[in-house]
Formats: C-alpha cells, structure tokens, sequence
C-alpha cells in the first residue's frame, strides 16, 4: 500500500495565464522545484501576453469555496499560496478558508498588476486584501510598487512595511527590482523592525512572472518545515537562479526558468 503524507501538499490560490510564465502554472512548477505537490484553485482566466494583460474575468467564489474545500477535506494541505485574487467575492471567499484552517501558514503575493502591465486589482480589492487577508497572512511578499500601494499613506519603504506589519502580516518582504539601485535590495521585516536585507546581482531586462515563483517557493519550504526566515532566504536564491536561467520566446518579458535545475550541464544556453 502506497504510504501517505510523503509529499508536502500546498494550496495556490491564483489566476491562470496562458503564456504559462506566471500564474498557477508558475506557482506549479516552484512548487514542484521546492519537492512539494500543488493542488491548484484557479481565481481567474486571463487573456494577456508577455506584454500586457487584455482582460480577465473572476471564477465564481462559490465553486473556488467547493474546490478548496474539496482538497483540504482530502489532503493534508500544508501551507496556503495566494496571487491574483480576481474579485472582492473571491477575497471573501479564501477569508472563510484561511479562517477554518488557521494553523495552516499562508504565503500572500499581493498582485495588484501583471509584469508587462495591465491591473489585475483595483482599490476595492485592495482593501478587501488589507481587511480580510492581510491579518492572515504569515509571509507577504510585495514588490515596491505594491507595498506603496497597500500603504499609500506612507512616505518611504521602511514605512510602508511599518504599515503592512501593522495590518497583522507576521513578515514582510518587499521586493527591489523596481527601486533604482545597483543591486536588486530585498528587506525583510518582521516584529516592527528590518530583520535583514538581501542584494543580489540585477539581472537585464524584466521578468514575467518573478513574484509568484518567489511566493511560491517560500510557500514550498514553509510547507518542508523550514522556519519563516530560511524560507525567505533559501525561496530568493531559487527564483535569483530561475531568472538566470530564463529565456524569451515571446516578445515581451522574459520567463523565468523554474526547471532549470532538470537540465544537464550539456543543454545549459549560458
């Protein structure tokens, strides 16, 4: 008889992009990359590019609800991955989830836009995110950009995490590829203060679908039994290396090679 819980079971709660560069395709294969099982929810069907998103309509929160149920009911799910939300019904709806399983760790990459552009989340979203998700959430993982927006009121980025740390997130880490500096400057914050800060080499050109590998390879560690910080540190080297090691085969951003530890050094392009 095949032996059961060998594999840690992580729920991604996201929107499907059919570049297949970001989204629940790009949280499936971090997630396998970090030895983990994916059972994917999808929040909404996108028609979008590596350029630009076109529209997206929301899955409707009723069946997300019997999906996700459907699986925790099943599996021993271990850590909660969430992107594209979709719509205010659907950030109620994983409320009710996050509520009925609190000990299970939440992973939280705030999408606000797609990286060649297009919103994926208005002010209503926003702020459904702050009330009902954000004191939920173990790790949030904005970039700059998002971090200011959830915080507008603040007036830098030391702030802004005061802010989102203040609206119950357990850590914080905002991402700096944004920011102009000669390193990319990741910041950790946690327990109202700046716990560490990551450089790593800035890489040419931009990235579809950097935020979610990143998400979701913290998700997959924390769902390892790695502790919050070895997570973080560990889930940047991964998404730096998939970045390394990405390639452009539309003609917009390039996407981040999340397999790339599957290839022999024989197939390596540079």
């Amino acid at each position: 008889m095949t032996q059961l819980h060998t594999v840690p079971v992580v729920m991604t709660l996201s929107g499907n992009d059919p570049t297949g560069g970001a989204g629940i395709q790009a949280d499936i294969e971090a997630l396998i990359s970090m030895g983990c099982h994916a059972a994917p929810i999808i929040t909404a069907l996108t028609v979008q590019d590596t350029q630009k998103v076109f529209r997206f309509e929301a899955t409707d929160a009723t069946l997300i609800i019997e999906q996700a149920r459907a699986v925790l009911e099943d599996m021993p799910v271990a850590a909660f991955k969430i992107g594209m939300v979709g719509s205010v019904e659907n950030v109620e709806a994983i409320h009710t989830l996050l509520m009925d399983y609190p000990a299970i760790p939440v992973v939280l990459d705030p999408i606000i836009t797609a990286g060649g552009g297009g919103e994926l989340a208005g002010d209503e979203i926003i702020d459904a995110m702050i009330s009902l998700l954000l004191p939920q959430t173990t790790v949030l993982t904005p970039n700059s950009i998002e971090a200011r927006r959830f915080a507008s009121t603040a007036d830098n980025l030391d702030a802004c995490a005061q802010a989102l740390l203040d609206m119950g997130c357990e850590f914080v880490l905002i991402t700096g590829a944004h920011e102009n500096t000669p390193m990319v400057e990741n910041r950790l914050y946690a327990e109202h203060r700046n716990l560490e800060t990551f450089s790593w080499e800035r890489l040419p050109g931009s990235y579809h679908g950097s935020g979610c590998t990143l998400a979701s390879a913290i998700a997959g560690l924390l769902a390892q039994g790695l502790d919050p910080f070895a997570a973080i540190h560990e889930a940047q080297q991964y998404a730096w290396e998939t970045l390394k090691h990405g390639y452009r085969i539309g003609m917009g951003q390039t996407i981040p090679n999340r397999l790339f530890w599957a290839r022999g050094d024989e197939d390596e392009q540079g």
